[in-house]
């Protein structure tokens, strides 16, 4: 599978949030201009308010696919613009949704890994300013993927996007946001998720543990 970068967005600023729980939030992203260095800790100019629930080695950037963006367009009546979701990398041609856990992509010159789901918060709703938000988009099945950098490198819009391996265990994004919500993930794709040896976001691991707990 392949595609392309559609563009690579970081904080334009951090705005007051006065009902958020550190009263201020970067999620604000916007299109920088050329390349951008992608480290472990994420994109050169970017940067998180809440730092306890965002960012980190296993969130160092959030991509969406641009596709995604045209699905919500089309819903809500009005044009999403590269960065409106806070996202760090759109994508075109790669279905982030049916990415497995733990597959590795090639991003222009830097590797990067799949982590995780965004799960939606109260900060995300009031940004985007639409009714019911969080639900609807839990609903909606579709979150974007948070990456892990594997090796740094600049990236750029217009830069090819590839999957260079993928997971024996099959688990997707999608099925696990879908699994926090409705819990509908078999004990099987759990279990083997775990036991393939992929190194896992630990809040991750601590959900499908305590999933795992509650099923047996």
């Amino acid at each position: 599978m392949s595609g392309s970068l559609l563009a690579v967005c970081v904080v334009h600023a951090t705005l007051p949030d006065a009902e958020g729980l550190v009263g201020a939030t970067a999620i604000d992203k916007r299109p920088a201009s050329g390349q951008v260095m992608l480290s472990a800790l994420g994109l050169a100019g970017d940067r998180q308010a809440d730092l306890e629930r965002h960012g980190g080695l296993y969130q160092a950037a959030y991509a969406y696919a641009v596709e995604d963006h045209e699905w919500w367009a089309a819903h809500l009546g009005a044009d999403i613009v590269p960065g409106q979701f806070g996202e760090n990398l759109v994508t075109r041609g790669i279905d982030v949704t049916d990415a497995v856990i733990g597959q590795i992509w090639q991003v222009g010159a830097a590797v990067v890994q799949v982590t995780s789901p965004r799960i939606p918060c109260a900060t995300f709703q009031r940004w985007m300013a639409q009714p019911h938000w969080v639900r609807r988009f839990t609903e909606a099945g579709r979150p974007g993927a948070y990456l892990r950098v594997l090796t740094e490198g600049a990236v750029a819009g217009g830069d090819a996007v590839s999957v260079l391996s993928t997971p024996e265990h099959g688990v997707t994004i999608g099925q696990v946001f879908a699994g926090r919500s409705d819990g509908e993930v078999s004990r099987d794709a759990l279990t083997r998720l775990l036991a393939e040896g992929v190194d896992l976001d630990p809040t991750l691991v601590g959900w499908v543990e305590r999933a795992l707990a509650v099923g047996g």
